[in-house]
């Protein structure tokens, strides 16, 4: 091992993709504040069981260590969103309800996955905290949809779903053997009268048309109702799909949840729903920068001015108020190319190179 390598997982990001990963957050962050989030930071670990308390949540993909100073043991954040449920419930409890929150900053997951090999990633989101009902659900799924596309991403799915469906339809009884197989969306492994539920999954509004029509009691018309109304504010660019049974990721969700996609991007760029901090109801959602980063999104045109020796300073202060980006040259051996610059100054112009 040598001193230039990182652990599996981890990478360095070098222009221009750290740029554009600036970018993105504050595309997102600014779509968020725009709506009336305000942003909060967290720190990037904490006690273990604070990280996990607020929602409730598993420790088991959080990085863990011994604190030198307190001896207990600490964790870096896996996700942003049990921290702000901590911050709301605590150092926000007293604010009036609801409570809208932004953040951004990188999480550490203690394992990969196939589909999303690294372990650092750059989160960013927005939550409403106290309530979590279908108007709230409209605008969180409106900010994460207006933030996306303000940081360029097109061609947009939405996909929808119920984390506690079999919750809802079977309150009783173990029920973990029957959520691996609807997980799996294996028909042959569930009971027959459960089996529509995994064929009901694709785009609405045929998706919502199997739903209702398996159900026939009436148990979930409120649900499916609440979901139709969230689907009609989505904008027609949108695609909008239904899977019911989908808990890949939903850990604390709870009535609704949703994942975002797009043909630009490889894998899940956003996740959000409705879930609770104790007993306070919130809906939010996050988005993830990395898979916008890898597709080429908000590089940015580059335009870098070389000015040469004896540029004076008050014309540089110009051009930069103009929106050039300058590089000055330090040494007589320095040159325009040398610095990835796409313009020199020539006769108190820019010039292509």
């Amino acid at each position: 091992m040598t001193n230039s390598l990182l652990p599996t997982g981890f990478r360095d990001r070098l222009p221009p993709e750290a740029d554009a990963s600036a970018r993105l957050v504050r595309a997102i962050l600014d779509t968020a504040a725009s709506h009336g989030y305000e942003r909060v930071q967290a720190p990037l670990a904490e006690y273990e069981a604070s990280l996990t308390g607020s929602l409730g949540t598993s420790a088991r993909d959080l990085l863990r260590f011994v604190d030198p100073v307190s001896g207990e043991t600490m964790a870096v954040r896996s996700d942003i969103t049990g921290q702000i449920g901590r911050i709301a419930s605590t150092r926000m409890g007293h604010h009036p309800r609801p409570v809208r929150l932004s953040y951004g900053g990188p999480v550490v997951k203690l394992r990969a996955t196939q589909l999303r090999p690294e372990r650092e990633m750059m989160q960013v989101g927005a939550e409403l905290i106290g309530l979590d009902n279908v108007t709230a659900a409209i605008e969180v799924v409106t900010v994460a949809i207006e933030g996306l596309k303000a940081a360029g991403v097109k061609d947009i799915t939405l996909d929808l779903t119920m984390p506690d469906l079999l919750d809802l339809l079977k309150p009783k009884g173990d029920r973990e053997e029957l959520k691996a197989a609807l997980d799996a969306k294996d028909a042959g492994a569930v009971p027959a009268a459960l089996a529509p539920l995994i064929a009901a999954a694709g785009a609405l509004p045929d998706a919502l048309d199997r739903m209702r029509a398996f159900d026939k009691e009436g148990k979930l018309k409120e649900r499916l109702d609440a979901i139709e109304a969230i689907a009609a504010a989505v904008p027609a660019d949108i695609r909008v799909t239904l899977d019911p049974t989908e808990r890949h990721g939903f850990e604390y969700q709870t009535w609704f949840g949703f994942s975002l996609f797009s043909a630009q991007a490889s894998g899940e760029i956003g996740r959000g729903g409705a879930y609770r901090i104790g007993k306070e109801p919130a809906i939010g959602f996050s988005a993830y920068i990395d898979p916008l980063i890898d597709a080429g999104l908000a590089r940015g045109e580059r335009r870098r001015l070389f000015l040469p020796i004896g540029t004076m300073p008050q014309k540089a202060a110009s051009l930069r108020a103009e929106g050039w980006v300058t590089v000055a040259q330090l040494t007589e051996d320095d040159s325009a190319e040398a610095q990835i610059c796409t313009h020199v100054l020539r006769n108190g112009r820019p010039e292509p190179v």
